[in-house]
């Protein structure tokens, strides 16, 4: 009944927000622009956070129409390069002349949409020809189209791979770190000609028993059948995919909030009060990136479960017992892919030697194809957002990446 639970209290919600809506606007035609303090703009700021007290199940836009390379502007246009019932691979087109290093950059599935990496896309643009895998809300998604399991994830890498062409290169962010050092060793175990020429791994699980953080510690303490009764729940009729086993978003931003909940009810006490001074510009920071937050996709449940048994239980790939189409999983194969690894000081989702570790499993490597930074004073989204991610760490993602092209 869970999801049934959320849906009945969203629909009692959607006509509380449509009268903010209408109030808001009712209001707003009143101050006519003023943006001084009053009794009513004041009104107007409880009913904007009134109208946003919701959360949305479609993919945010990604919003770059165009780049600057060089000293021109240039168009940027999103295509679908593959397209499968759970991903589509998207390609920023750009409107240049010159080849660039083709990057494949692999979003986390863990509750949100792939455009929480809209900034590290819009960053990596400028010097490279990007594609991003692009995952689907699994409740949109039909039953018949079948399961999506943990190793139907790393067939998506691979598959994507294949589809971009020899050459290409890796960044993976959190979660998927795992599944891209997968890919990259079955790709490298079965001489696959598309295996990629670098590989960089960013605040990613690779071993959690290393510093586990409070995310590992909940993972590890409950049982899977724990998991699957309290958390997986059934896609409502209304949806295309009605009758599927997922893990809803909703649970996994509930947890995400859990963790620091005073920062975000600090957030929106300071959206309050610059809405009702005036102060746009911050109140609209604010906005952008609760827009984003609170957009949520559901995780097919093989692949939630199957990730939280792999990764955050068995620790599978780093005690060289995950197996991939009945073949062992081994990163020892990997002899030709540079290898990169960037963790946080700071990051209490994916510790610090978590991600690390990916350096102790890919034994084959020469040193020379071996890199490793750990960003000081930054938590897990400083890794692949905001201004340490632009200045300090991308230039040397950039560097392996023309070291290896």
């Amino acid at each position: 009944m869970l999801y049934q639970a959320y849906q009945a209290q969203s629909d009692i919600m959607g006509p509380v927000r449509a009268f903010a809506g209408m109030a808001l606007e009712n209001i707003g035609q009143k101050l006519n622009g003023s943006a001084r303090p009053s009794a009513l703009s004041n009104l107007t700021a409880a009913y904007e956070l009134i109208t946003r007290a919701g959360l949305t199940h479609t993919r945010p836009p990604y919003g770059i129409d165009s780049i600057t390379v060089g000293n021109r502007e240039v168009a940027v246009t999103e295509e679908a390069a593959d397209v499968t019932p759970f991903a589509t691979l998207r390609h920023f087109k750009k409107d240049i002349d010159q080849a660039q290093p083709r990057v494949l950059l692999i979003a986390p599935l863990s509750g949100h949409f792939a455009t929480l990496l809209r900034a590290t896309v819009k960053t990596m643009l400028v010097e490279h020809d990007v594609y991003i895998t692009d995952w689907h809300n699994a409740r949109d998604v039909p039953l018949s189209d079948g399961p999506f399991s943990f190793n139907d994830y790393t067939a998506h890498i691979i598959r994507f791979l294949e589809k971009i062409g020899p050459g290409a290169h890796m960044v993976a962010v959190c979660q998927p770190c795992v599944s891209a050092l997968v890919a990259a060793s079955v790709m490298a175990q079965r001489d696959n000609p598309a295996q990629p020429r670098s590989m960089t791994l960013m605040a990613g699980p690779i071993d959690t028993r290393v510093n586990p953080t409070k995310v590992n510690e909940l993972a590890k303490g409950k049982p899977m059948d724990w998991f699957e009764k309290k958390l997986i729940a059934t896609v409502p009729a209304r949806y295309p995919g009605a009758g599927r086993r997922v893990y809803p978003g909703f649970v996994q931003l509930a947890a995400f909030m859990s963790m620091n909940m005073e920062r975000h009810l600090k957030a929106h006490r300071e959206l309050y009060e610059n809405l009702a001074n005036g102060n746009l510009e911050k109140a609209a920071t604010t906005k952008a990136f609760y827009d984003e937050y609170f957009a949520v996709l559901d995780l097919a449940s093989e692949f939630y479960l199957e990730t939280v048994k792999l990764v955050f239980q068995d620790h599978a790939l780093p005690l060289g017992q995950l197996t991939y189409e009945n073949d062992k999983v081994d990163p020892a194969a990997i002899k030709r892919t540079m290898l990169f690894t960037v963790e946080g000081e700071k990051d209490d989702i994916c510790a610090v030697g978590q991600t690390l570790a990916a350096h102790d499993l890919c034994t084959s490597l020469r040193p020379y194809r071996k890199r490793h930074h750990m960003q000081a004073g930054v938590g897990h989204y400083g890794v692949f957002s905001g201004r340490t991610w632009q200045n300090q760490i991308y230039p040397m993602v950039k560097n392996v990446i023309l070291q290896s092209d």
